[in-house]
């Protein structure tokens, strides 16, 4: 079994440190890498897990994007990279920002073979265990499903429940807030089915007029009423053997449920103003973002119809439960806006996505959506930043969770407690973890074995 070599990426404008890495490293268990912008480093990231990355200050101070801005991101979103940033004298104002961060190993240019190599050896030795490396193109890809950006236990259950409501033909109900994703999972329904080469037909039926609802679903036969100068046909018709998608199913008036729970049980319809029976083969996706049971309860949704309904329920989670996804909606949301409009934004900075993480998100991935476009179209450099957000999420931030120590603890008993409760808040980023604490990762590493918390 061949050993996985590890990667090394080399960002400096010259070649001298890829020579003496060359010289350094053995061929057969390194491969060592170089380019000479920060912006290439970010793509050599998309293709390669790197193991250890080193920046010369010699580039940090150039391109859209600085140097430590650069750090940042990659140590946000490839945990597992060691990074070593090597500068001269002229280049200790960074290193001085580096170091604030209590993040980086630093040594100053030029440096000997030996030190590099203690260096290289040294950071190996603390690679923490493995974490996903979310630039990573293949890693991006376990994280999506059709349409949909989740990797959270939640998603992976809605993915669970598409792929089983995909595999019949029975109706289904989606529920959820407002800005969840409902259509996508309805699409998603479709293209996952036997019916994926049909037509899909989504309508949002509290858009329309009540009047006008039972004519564009059922369709309606010249002269039915005044202003039908032709036959028209319903959607029904128009997706034999595809999918409806009917959004807000709660809006429909009793006279249009009747006609629904017909269609549903029988398979066939009238036109208005017709005489003529019509089968409809075509799967039906209900959606509403209010409590139908309520609503049977009220009478204002017909009973029958619930139950024809709920056979197959799936409720999508607010993003506020979806532990982990508002990180990679915003990375999903930012790389088609890029694409969208020519843009050049390569990451986001630790404390734009401390305000994203902190918000509440009461619009849901819709709302993500909103937020993202317009951070894109305000920014003008390399890195979204906190003021390219909206005012409502700069000025509405929840606090950070207290921490509560009983009288007569003892400090290591505090420490211990202390490191425990901010791995969990941070989901294990040892990283920000750190950063939180105001200890570099090596230390953070070193309390982490003496106090059994590996």
């Amino acid at each position: 079994m061949a050993v996985k070599k590890i990667t090394i990426l080399v960002i400096e404008h010259g070649v001298g440190l890829i020579r003496q890495l060359r010289r350094i490293c053995g061929e057969k268990k390194f491969n060592i890498m170089g380019v000479q912008t920060i912006e290439h480093g970010f793509e050599k990231f998309e293709d390669h897990e790197i193991d250890i990355l080193l920046l010369n200050g010699n580039v940090a101070r150039f391109g859209r994007i600085f140097g430590i801005e650069y750090l940042d991101i990659i140590a946000e979103k490839s945990a597992a990279t060691q990074i070593l940033f090597l500068a001269t004298s002229k280049d200790m104002s960074l290193v001085f920002a580096a170091l604030k961060r209590g993040s980086y190993q630093y040594a100053k240019l030029p440096i000997s073979d030996d030190e590099l190599k203690m260096l290289i050896d040294v950071a190996l030795l603390h690679q923490p265990q493995y974490t996903p490396n979310l630039l990573l193109k293949s890693e991006a890809e376990k994280i999506s499903f059709e349409s949909m950006v989740g990797g959270s236990l939640k998603m992976v259950d809605v993915y669970r429940q598409i792929r089983q409501a995909a595999s019949t033909d029975m109706p289904v109900l989606l529920t959820g807030e407002t800005g969840t994703g409902k259509d996508l999972v309805a699409r998603a329904i479709h293209q996952q089915s036997s019916r994926q080469n049909r037509i899909f037909s989504p309508i949002h039926l509290g858009a329309l007029p009540p009047e006008l609802v039972a004519g564009e679903l059922f369709g309606y036969e010249k002269g039915a009423f005044t202003g039908a100068t032709k036959t028209h046909r319903g959607l029904f018709e128009t997706a034999e053997g595809g999918t409806i998608f009917l959004d807000e199913i709660g809006t429909i008036d009793e006279k249009m449920q009747i006609s629904l729970l017909r269609l549903l049980e029988t398979h066939k319809l009238e036109r208005i103003g017709g005489t003529r029976t019509i089968s409809a083969d075509v799967r039906i996706v209900a959606a509403t973002n209010e409590n139908l049971s309520e609503a049977v309860d009220q009478g204002r949704f017909r009973e029958d119809l619930f139950f024809r309904l709920d056979i197959f329920q799936i409720v999508l989670p607010p993003v506020r439960e979806r532990g982990g996804d508002i990180v990679l909606l915003v990375n999903h949301y930012l790389k088609q806006f890029n694409n969208d409009y020519q843009r050049d934004i390569v990451g986001i900075s630790p404390e734009c996505i401390s305000v994203l993480e902190s918000y509440d998100w009461p619009g849901n991935v819709r709302e993500i959506k909103n937020v993202i476009h317009r951070a894109v179209l305000n920014s003008t450099g390399g890195i979204l930043l906190p003021e390219h957000l909206t005012d409502r999420l700069q000025k509405v931030r929840k606090k950070s969770p207290e921490i509560r120590l009983p009288m007569g603890c003892s400090l290591k008993e505090a420490e211990r407690t202390l490191i425990m409760l901010t791995l969990k808040w941070t989901q294990n980023n040892r990283k920000r973890t750190a950063a939180i604490l105001g200890i570099s990762r090596r230390t953070l590493y070193n309390k982490l074995e003496l106090y059994n918390l590996n």
